[in-house]
């Protein structure tokens, strides 16, 4: 499409294109976080710089691409075009009444594991036949705003962004190990992960009890396998540890670890039929696991 002096039209996807690769530096890795072939991206990238008459826009680096002075000069109106764009996508997505589709939810370890083992678990909601749960895990909670998930169930909620955000509940912990094992050994998480709570909380009995670390995993599913292996105690959600029959819980639940957890969402999509339907089913979770939650009632399965 040209316009009326003659010139190309720009193709607003490969906008899209060069603020990828200008956040994550390289051709490979911008592909990765748009779900593009890196040929894919490198050709939108060339068409974006033949727009502007064929300069680079990017310092090409054996560590990478770097933009140069010709492509800052572009980033504040492609940004400007991408939160238009978003804005579009999200309302247009708010404003459809249908109940299918995929729902693509941020989440950490704790989350991920109560939510996916809840899809085929009574409850007095279930979620709609015509939507797909897509969980996403990982340490930050992806940007709503650029439509990485479409909504977030997080411990620590965002501090700014235009984002409703609403409390869920709370995920207890306590002390576990196999029935009839006296390891006072300990599993827990990694050095790269004593700033958590609960390694926090580990470190001071090691401390305190001068006691040995049987391992130290990154995942809650690692830590888990390990304790129910028999190879030392370790600290697990009562949601998971109460109904593992291998376990026996060795300790109350320790308040100054709980984890409220918080349902955040774009205040475009809060209205989206599928993005709503979903969050609905999230708290119905929440309310009738609150017991087993916060491990008042220890559930076996």
């Amino acid at each position: 499409m040209s316009q009326p002096n003659g010139t190309a039209a720009i193709d607003w996807d490969d906008a899209r294109v060069f603020l990828a690769v200008a956040r994550n530096g390289s051709l490979r890795a911008a592909g990765r976080a748009l779900g593009l072939s890196q040929p894919t991206i490198g050709r939108r990238l060339a068409a974006f710089e033949a727009a502007f008459g064929g300069p680079a826009l990017f310092d090409r680096l054996p560590e990478g691409l770097r933009l140069n002075a010709a492509g800052e000069t572009l980033i504040a109106p492609a940004e400007q075009l991408e939160r238009a764009a978003l804005t579009l996508e999200r309302r247009r997505a708010a404003s459809s009444p249908v109940l299918s589709g995929t729902v693509r939810v941020s989440v950490g370890e704790w989350a991920a594991a109560f939510l996916a083992r809840s899809l085929a678990g009574p409850t007095n909601k279930p979620l709609d036949p015509g939507i797909t749960l897509e969980l996403v895990e990982s340490k930050e909670t992806a940007n709503l705003a650029r439509r990485e998930a479409d909504l977030a169930v997080r411990h620590h909620p965002p501090e700014s962004g235009d984002l409703y955000i609403a409390k869920l509940g709370t995920f207890a912990c306590a002390v576990y190990r196999k029935i009839g094992t006296d390891s006072d050994a300990w599993v827990t998480y990694t050095e790269e992960q004593a700033h958590y709570p609960t390694a926090r909380w580990v470190q001071q009995r090691l401390q305190d009890s001068k006691g040995a670390v049987a391992l130290r995993a990154s995942s809650m599913t690692m830590q888990l396998e390990a304790i129910r292996a028999g190879a030392g105690r370790g600290l697990l959600p009562c949601f998971v540890g109460d109904g593992d029959r291998p376990l026996e819980r060795m300790t109350p639940p320790v308040p100054e670890i709980a984890a409220e957890y918080w349902v955040i969402v774009h205040r475009d999509l809060r209205r989206a039929a599928c993005v709503r339907a979903v969050i609905d089913w999230i708290r119905q979770l929440f309310l009738e696991q609150g017991e087993v939650l916060t491990g008042i009632a220890e559930h076996r399965v």
